[in-house]
């Protein structure tokens, strides 16, 4: 009696949930993924993967917040004319040399003692993520070539193959926990002091012109952000308004959407701004905002 031999892919993604990370199907040969609410579809069932990748020849994306994973993406350059910005230290020519830099100046040891795929331009070096922190994807934040996948993120699991060349783990072992010294690196930055707002306004006046100027500001910080910054510049824009909506200035939902909307309109999914927004209404409700509202 013949045997059929499991699919290469599915194996993979069976591997993954093995591992305890939460996997879904991105296009075949590609980066994107091959479902809608990726994040939120990404699962740890075995059975569910089995249709899926029974189904087609999905590549196999790795979500990273549900998996408490925070992954290091080295790359390369794409061409002879992607090269370092200015400022970059000298001998940095990749991810790689920019990360070894900065483990350097830290007074630490390059962190690749830890599950390790090689992809398709570089390295993904996966961590656990830490406890009681929320990280987010960056773009550049720790070097020239050197991104992060955390909340909100994915990365292109082992086994898959782009543009013809195939992700392969060279290190099998358990994601260490990510170093501290990195950690430190990846946290927001720290909300600015605040203190209580007082301003002359009309006692009917809720909407008023500094409530106005406030959220237009942040609604252009999210419009304004270039590739690469625009979750991070949502996000910074939801803390501030949301400081207003817990201080009951402001309407959770009609914020809540503006911000969507200009999330959208830059390009981001509908899911991973939602979620973003509602990360920095999170963090703005710790420093609650009000404005003083006096008879003119």
């Amino acid at each position: 009696m013949h045997q059929t031999t499991p699919c290469p892919l599915l194996q993979a993604a069976l591997g993954a949930i093995d591992r305890g990370w939460h996997v879904f199907p991105l296009v075949p040969g590609e980066k994107r993924p091959a479902v809608t609410s990726w994040e939120a579809r990404a699962t740890t069932d075995r059975r569910r993967a089995a249709q899926w990748w029974t189904a087609g020849r999905y590549n196999v994306g790795v979500a990273a917040g549900p998996s408490r994973l925070v992954v290091i993406d080295l790359d390369v350059p794409k061409h002879s004319q992607d090269r370092p910005p200015a400022g970059t230290p000298t001998g940095v020519a990749d991810g790689r040399d920019a990360l070894a830099q900065l483990a350097e100046q830290a007074g630490q040891l390059f962190p690749d003692e830890t599950y390790t795929v090689r992809t398709r331009r570089g390295l993904h070096l996966y961590f656990a993520a830490p406890a009681g922190v929320e990280l987010r994807n960056t773009a550049s934040a720790l070097g020239w070539k050197v991104d992060t996948r955390a909340s909100g993120g994915y990365v292109v699991g082992a086994g898959s193959t782009v543009d013809g060349s195939h992700y392969v783990v060279l290190r099998g072992e358990e994601p260490a926990p990510l170093p501290d010294w990195i950690r430190k690196l990846l946290l927001p930055a720290p909300l600015p002091p605040q203190t209580h707002v007082t301003t002359k306004l009309t006692a009917n006046d809720r909407h008023n012109a500094y409530l106005r100027a406030a959220e237009k500001g942040e609604l252009e910080r999210v419009a304004s952000a270039r590739p690469g910054q625009r979750n991070r510049a949502l996000y910074l824009a939801a803390v501030a308004l949301g400081q207003l909506v817990a201080g009951g200035e402001l309407s959770a939902t009609e914020v809540a959407e503006r911000l969507i909307a200009a999330a959208l309109a830059k390009g981001l999914a509908e899911r991973e701004a939602r979620a973003t927004v509602a990360s920095g209404f999170r963090a703005g409700a710790r420093r609650p905002r009000m404005v003083t509202r006096r008879t003119a």
